[in-house]
């Protein structure tokens, strides 16, 4: 029997931590942090404890890692779904809107990776996370910013924000009424995107801002 090749052990390789990566998710997602061990990730994965130790140092990394290949995945279905578009408003309106609904879906995963961003080792840089923002920096290009170097960072600390503002305990804003806020900001139509049922809020109408041919691109 042949040894397998490079690329066959690769493929076996990214599978393997994406099993890993899935199990991660669905098991805080459902027992919360603190009550989903790494011997629980690697039971739900199919895989050797010490493999899930192998490719992440601990717990709150390889949290991070799964969270952000969910929020890659998820946005990257949003941008893509039909009917397709390559116009610059509508992209960045529904990848507003992925990530909101992250928030609203899945209340208890997105709580904990926020914690875990806000505490000393802030952002995991791993793959995933550098797949999200390929397409976050990519939104803002088609949107047609003129630089996007300093607004994709902004963006994205929005976005954290609105989140944060979503999750937080004993006193959440309201989903649409950050939504608002953010198309607003961006010169977004409310009826792009998702939009949720009902009027803006407080008959707030987002003013409609005509961006440069490199939105439509």
């Amino acid at each position: 029997m042949s040894p397998r090749s490079p690329a066959v052990n690769e493929e076996l390789r990214r599978r393997s931590r994406e099993r890993i990566l899935q199990a991660a998710v669905e098991l805080v997602g459902e027992r919360g942090y603190e009550n989903t061990t790494l011997g629980d990730i690697a039971d739900r994965a199919g895989t050797a404890r010490g493999l899930v130790s192998y490719y992440f140092p601990g717990k709150r990394q390889l949290l991070q890692s799964a969270v952000h290949r969910l929020m890659h995945l998820t946005l990257e279905e949003a941008l893509e779904r039909e009917p397709h578009t390559e116009d610059g408003r509508e992209r960045l309106a529904r990848a507003i809107d992925a990530i909101l609904g992250l928030a609203r879906d899945r209340p208890r995963l997105m709580r904990t990776h926020m914690a875990g961003i806000l505490q000393a080792e802030g952002f995991v840089q791993c793959p995933e996370q550098q797949r999200l923002a390929f397409l976050l920096r990519d939104t803002m290009t088609r949107y047609g910013t003129p630089d996007v170097d300093t607004d994709y960072p902004l963006l994205r600390a929005l976005l954290m924000g609105a989140v944060v503002a979503v999750l937080l305990p004993g006193a959440p804003m309201p989903l649409p009424r950050l939504r608002a806020e953010l198309f607003q900001r961006y010169g977004l139509d409310w009826e792009q995107g998702m939009p949720p049922d009902g009027d803006p809020p407080d008959g707030m109408q987002p003013r409609v801002v005509r961006q440069s041919s490199k939105s439509s691109k």
